[in-house]
């Protein structure tokens, strides 16, 4: 396993596993067999609905607790501080644990500031290793630097070879935040494992394209979370430690970035944000408080 030390020290391996859409009742199989692979990061979230499961094969599977990273999210309907601060005890209460290695605030959406606050309390106290964000572009990410006590240590967004972020990428290593990749695969979109350059790469180390994508982000110093519920793709997804890609194919590989490629979930859609705030204001009209 490869790592990346964060800005407070913690080390964080550069790559996971996530269990995004992943359904609850397969999930403890799932983390189960990827802990059996050899992975050691598991990526979940309170919108994901599987926390539970993720505990379960955690506290099943024999690996000291220390061994593993655990990152969950903290969702749009918590995104205060009051609510922020329950439902990193909710999260902990599921996943069955003293701490969690790495929470992230989900969207950049509602109180957002307010729920950091709970999270850097939740640090002070040792119930979170590390605080982060997910979906937090530049300028989002750079007030949330500049007026944080405890800086962010991750921010996890889109990336894959079709829109690999550079630019991005630059504003997080500036301010000494760590990149992560959801849906490194894009999602199996533009024929992604059957692209040509991903397959010629791949030939010359006896590798797959996926395998080929996922090293190259590794490479490029992103975090990777790929998900599967299938155990041999799963170890198909684990195999990239054993080669290493070239300067030219690091550019073959960048010659995939399309500026055409539409967001998989764009945060800038005014349908998208308004279902995902739509979600918060249900829940304050559902405990009578306010968005703020």
């Amino acid at each position: 396993m490869e790592y990346v030390t964060l800005n407070n020290g913690v080390k964080m391996p550069m790559l996971g596993y996530g269990v995004f859409q992943t359904p609850p009742e397969e999930t403890e199989r799932c983390v189960k067999e990827a802990l059996e692979v050899g992975y050691r990061l598991i990526d979940t979230a309170q919108a994901y609905g599987n926390e539970e499961g993720v505990g379960a094969a955690v506290a099943k599977s024999g690996i000291p607790r220390e061994e593993i990273f655990i990152t969950s999210k903290i969702w749009v309907s918590n995104m205060n501080y009051e609510r922020a601060r329950v439902s990193i005890d909710e999260t902990l209460k599921k996943l069955g644990t003293d701490y969690v290695d790495l929470m992230l605030l989900h969207q950049a959406m509602g109180d957002y500031p307010g729920a950091y606050r709970a999270m850097e309390e939740a640090y002070k106290q040792g119930k979170i290793r590390a605080i982060g964000l997910s979906n937090f572009y530049p300028e989002c990410l750079t007030d949330v630097c500049m007026l944080a006590e405890v800086t962010p240590t991750v921010n996890q967004i889109e990336t894959h070879p079709f829109r690999q972020q550079d630019e991005a990428h630059a504003n997080m290593d500036k301010l000494g935040v760590v990149h992560e990749a959801w849906a490194p695969f894009a999602e199996g979109k533009n024929n992604i494992f059957t692209n040509p350059i991903l397959s010629e790469i791949g030939e010359k180390y006896g590798k797959k394209p996926g395998q080929v994508v996922l090293r190259a982000l590794m490479q490029k110093g992103v975090v990777v979370i790929p998900k599967t519920v299938h155990k041999q793709r799963m170890e198909e997804n684990f195999d990239v430690f054993d080669f290493e890609l070239t300067s030219e194919d690091l550019e073959k590989f960048t010659s995939l970035e399309d500026p055409a490629f539409p967001p998989i979930f764009d945060h800038f859609d005014v349908n998208v944000v308004g279902w995902m705030l739509g979600e918060l204001v249900k829940k304050q009209q559902l405990q009578g408080a306010s968005l703020y």
